[in-house]
């Protein structure tokens, strides 16, 4: 690759999620990177990753080679010529215009994550480990690797689908009323508005420990009470979000969502685990979304924002990030 693309900034998220819409535009894949490997996961993630990206905008095919371990003798030139043929022959396979690179690692996730900085992506795609079911997430330990920490949003592409793939026609969002899952149905809109496509919501209200998970805690002794509050205030909020087809429930929302999943085409959730901002940290949904996740799963990071009260209060008063 010859030098950096400009880098181009995801939307930046409002202060508190009652801030104008306009500050919020949604996230801008103009510069996609696809970690490849030369297996079928690879191809998973390069086709997920040609249709996420914008029409005009750059997509880079990436492999990372494992640095010298042990006694073993280790040739970066050879490795960098290995990779190189690795990605000449997955681009032309795939059939897309792409640009190629590569570099040397102790770990497959470090790599892409350097590789992903140097080159300014706003998206990284990767693929589902081999042992997951067809047409579902599951991702190993190099994904997950390649996950936690990413400097940008990251999208894993479910098993087989180079094979099988499914238009953009209902794009579900795991939405909460934090600039988080604001941050998420921006980015809906703007991939609906791309491909013509609808726009689902799902809100999971459900006890966790100190208050409500996907909702603000509510100070009430019945638990019952509590919950039927706060899935009213779902649906109102839901009710008031223009071109969206809401709905709510209760549960446990990595499993809600991992269901609500074989519904539609796409998820898109926020990143509320809690590391560096902007960095992508994955909490308890997205982690089980990795897992059992029936669809292509889109994670966007933390903003870099001041969390409105809503999101401060409810990491006091929550045993953990539910996404």
């Amino acid at each position: 690759m010859t030098g950096k693309s400009p880098s181009v900034a995801n939307g930046r998220a409002r202060e508190t999620a009652s801030s104008e819409p306009a500050e919020h535009e949604g996230a801008v894949f103009a510069n996609v990177m696809v970690g490849v490997d030369g297996t079928p996961n690879g191809r998973d993630a390069i086709a997920l990753g040609a249709l996420l990206r914008d029409p005009d905008g750059r997509l880079t095919l990436a492999h990372v080679s494992s640095g010298p371990g042990g006694t073993t003798l280790f040739d970066p030139a050879a490795a960098s010529a290995e990779s190189l043929r690795l990605l000449e022959g997955e681009r032309k396979a795939a059939s897309v215009i792409a640009e190629l690179t590569s570099c040397t690692s102790p770990g497959v996730g470090r790599g892409l994550h350097r590789l992903a900085e140097e080159h300014d992506a706003d998206l990284l795609v990767v693929g589902s480990c081999r042992r997951g079911l067809l047409g579902r997430v599951f991702v190993g330990d190099d994904t997950r690797a390649s996950l936690n920490g990413a400097s940008c949003a990251v999208a894993v592409a479910p098993r087989g689908y180079a094979e099988h793939p499914t238009a953009i026609k209902t794009i579900g969002v795991g939405y909460e009323d934090t600039a988080a899952g604001e941050g998420a149905l921006a980015s809906a809109r703007r991939l609906a508005a791309r491909h013509g496509a609808k726009i689902r919501a799902l809100t999971v209200v459900g006890l966790s420990s100190g208050g409500l998970a996907y909702w603000e805690p509510i100070a009430m002794v019945d638990a019952g009470e509590a919950i039927t509050t706060a899935e009213q205030a779902a649906k109102d909020r839901l009710a008031s979000l223009e071109g969206v087809d809401g709905r709510v429930t209760s549960g446990v929302p990595g499993e809600e969502l991992a269901a609500f999943g074989g519904e539609i085409d796409l998820l898109i959730v926020g990143s509320r685990g809690y590391g560096p901002v902007r960095r992508l940290m994955l909490g308890s949904t997205s982690q089980r979304l990795t897992h059992s996740g029936r669809c292509p799963l889109l994670v966007l990071p933390r903003p870099a924002a001041i969390p409105s009260a809503a999101d401060a209060e409810h990491e006091e008063t929550t045993a953990g990030p539910v996404s």
